[in-house]
């Protein structure tokens, strides 16, 4: 299946499964479910190989628990979860194991809002220190300061996001770049309506933004991943 777009059914879904988070309209409305997954695979197919151009270990697969996430969440430990996820998430990611708390590429879609994204969208310990050691060293610092400069001035995307209200034990106020150890999290985006999903043109439209964000997925692979 060549992409040409995600299909209405797409967004009638995500809508309708905010709505109606329950198995009922979920069985009765799986077709548009259906419909938007094999839209998603074809899109993964269509981008995944371009992608590695830009990351030749970067890792994809076109199928349900790999750039795929379930749609079902999972209960067992927060029973007030919701039963289906109300986003459509594609991952494509760098390790042995699909993560993420791994450096990559994603898109997020909602009824509303469209998101092409790179970085790591969870930091957690023992990257979580890399990542902050790298922030102040002047080396690695210098070049995510100066990587988040050209990606915020090549167009409209954002890169952030703070996470914590105060700094993390061990570091003072006039570290270097001390707004970066804020972070729990680091990627940029393009923020789109979520028509533009279903333009034909959206495969391309994302390989445009993923080229000018790459840099920030770069740096957390070389400076922070898991290891």
């Amino acid at each position: 299946m060549a992409f040409t777009g995600f299909p209405r059914a797409t967004l009638e879904f995500l809508a309708g499964i905010e709505a109606n988070n329950n198995k009922d309209w979920f069985t009765a409305n799986r077709a548009l479910y259906d419909a938007s997954t094999e839209a998603a695979k074809a899109f993964v197919d269509a981008v995944g190989p371009k992608l590695t151009a830009l990351s030749p270990t970067l890792q994809y697969e076109a199928k349900i628990g790999a750039s795929l996430p379930r749609v079902n969440n999972d209960t067992r430990f927060a029973k007030d979860k919701p039963p289906y996820k109300t986003t459509l998430d594609l991952w494509f990611w760098h390790g042995e194991r699909k993560s993420f708390e791994q450096p990559g590429f994603f898109v997020r879609l909602t009824p509303e809002t469209l998101w092409v994204a790179a970085g790591m969208m969870h930091i957690m310990p023992p990257a979580l220190y890399r990542f902050r050691e790298a922030v102040v060293a002047e080396r690695s610092g210098t070049a995510l300061v100066e990587l988040v400069a050209g990606i915020e001035a090549a167009g409209p995307y954002e890169v952030g996001y703070p996470k914590r209200k105060s700094l993390p034990k061990g570091y003072a106020k006039d570290s270097p770049r001390a707004e970066y150890l804020l972070y729990e999290s680091l990627w940029g985006h393009l923020r789109l309506p979520a028509e533009a999903a279903l333009s034909p043109d959206f495969a391309a439209v994302a390989l445009n933004a993923w080229r000018h964000l790459a840099p920030v997925t770069l740096w957390l692979l070389d400076e922070v991943a898991p290891r």
